[in-house]
């Protein structure tokens, strides 16, 4: 049946099927990290001004609608790609093309930021250890991994998903019995400071905080590898946005009460990450902080950027199958269904990235910045083609779900991209710059983005090389 879904656009089903929903909630949930606030807390804290649970929570309704329209997007082109072929085949290939170069801009730098948030947290715990050679450990267990094939990556990752869960109910416990035994203060100052509030701040905060949410996004790119077929995408991720959102606000609502001193979180924010371990501190002692720390490190260097490798290299493999870019890429092994090469290239990246970065004293927050921009404008393009698609070119006549839903998110992540970090606007601009004149390069060289399946006319499958 799914296999014939695919042959209506012109491809084969070169993936294997192994996923269930319970596969995809997991993926979701460690792409996330339930853990995900603790290692940038003190920043959005800061930029905040302390409603740092506000954030959060503007966070979980902002995606709510972007999750929406994956949905009606997923069941309307059930392929790997996301907002590529999401864009592509609902408004243009030209803008399904810049639509997947923006999106690069997010999937390509999210594991080297994971190894390298990973790494340097490592290193302080273990000095012994350089950065670099964790860097190389964390790439090469992943990457050996990954092209194994996607079943033990979805082993692999439901174990991590325990541990992480179990670091954060005892977190929860911990913290929670310290404000109950007078440690700390309780306040609903995390949610609202009349002192502080103003909309551009929260938006500004919002930008942040949405790095923690990145990953919800990464579940369409299995719609090639689920049992159930495309719906299952849709649940799965309106799923994990709603519980990894639950467990962001209460876990920085609990350690935003327990800030040691939070006029010197405010005032000079949390260069050195460790606002949350802190707070860990005040509420269980050392042995908390550091369990905390190592839980965080662990969960960003293995199973969060484990798959987001492997959304990478399905991104990368979409787009090499339709030849904008290298066709090497979508090459996939026979024996493991996996794209081995764009898995490989992943790591490759990953790795010199995280290496270069690792010398520059902004690397973190430089790619941070980029992956957040990047993603933003990925979800901008992903409502305006619900629209298009649906309620344009196919008339369907639900102007609840094509045209109200779709417009709300895009007018909240417009609010949320213009307060967002300026160096992160101008680079991702230039970024944006440089993917038009790719295109322009495609178009002179007779490469123009087309993409299979959009005449109704006897599509043909095709060929994808397998090694």
């Amino acid at each position: 049946m799914y296999e014939q879904d695919l042959a209506r656009y012109g491809y084969r089903q070169e993936l294997s099927r192994q996923l269930r929903f319970r596969d995809l909630v997991a993926y979701g949930l460690v792409y996330m990290v339930p853990i995900a606030p603790m290692a940038i807390f003190g920043n959005v804290y800061a930029g905040s001004g302390g409603m740092v649970a506000l954030a959060y929570a503007v966070g979980v309704v902002a995606l709510v609608f972007t999750a929406f329209s994956y949905a009606q997007m997923v069941k309307a082109f059930p392929m790997s790609g996301s907002v590529y072929n999401y864009a592509g085949r609902g408004i243009s290939p030209p803008v399904g093309f810049l639509a997947g170069w923006v999106i690069l801009l997010d999937y390509v730098l999210v594991p080297g930021l994971l190894y390298l948030v990973a790494s340097v947290a490592m290193h302080a715990t273990v000095p012994a250890v350089p950065v670099w050679l964790w860097l190389l450990g964390f790439v090469a267990v992943n990457t050996i991994v990954n092209s194994v094939g996607i079943r033990l990556t979805a082993a692999v990752t439901r174990v991590m998903l325990v541990g992480e869960l179990i670091v954060l109910a005892v977190f929860l416990a911990v913290a929670g019995w310290a404000l109950a035994s007078g440690r700390g203060r309780f306040s609903w100052d995390a949610f609202y400071n009349a002192d502080t509030f103003t909309w551009s701040l929260v938006a500004g905060a919002v930008s942040i905080a949405v790095l923690s949410f990145l990953g919800f996004d990464g579940i369409s790119m299995l719609a090639e590898e689920t049992r159930d077929g495309s719906r299952q995408i849709g649940r799965a991720m309106a799923a994990v946005l709603i519980l990894a959102g639950v467990l962001f606000i209460a876990q920085t609502w609990l350690a935003a009460m327990l800030v040691p001193d939070p006029g010197v979180l405010l005032a000079e924010g949390d260069p050195n990450g460790t606002a949350f371990y802190d707070a860990a501190a005040v509420a269980g002692g050392g042995w908390l902080a550091t369990v905390c720390a190592v839980a965080t490190a662990i969960a960003w260097g293995l199973p969060n950027s484990m798959v987001a490798q492997v959304a990478t290299s399905r991104l990368l493999y979409a787009m090499a199958r339709d030849r904008q870019l290298p066709a090497f890429l979508a090459k996939v092994s026979i024996r493991r269904n996996v794209p081995i090469k764009a898995t490989l290239l992943t790591g490759a990246v990953s790795l010199a990235l995280g290496l270069y970065m690792a010398t520059r004293a902004d690397g973190i927050t430089l790619l941070s910045s980029l992956i957040n921009f990047g993603a933003m404008v990925a979800f901008l393009v992903l409502h305006v083609s619900v629209v298009v698609h649906h309620l344009i070119r196919e008339r369907s006549g639900n102007w609840w779900a094509h045209l109200v839903m779709p417009a709300v998110g895009f007018a909240i992540l417009v609010w949320v991209v213009v307060n967002a970090n300026i160096a992160a606007q101008r680079l991702g601009l230039a970024w944006l710059a440089l993917g038009i004149i790719v295109l322009a390069g495609l178009y002179l060289s007779g490469r123009r983005p087309a993409l299979s399946g959009l005449a109704p006319a006897q599509p043909q499958a095709r060929h994808v090389e397998r090694v």
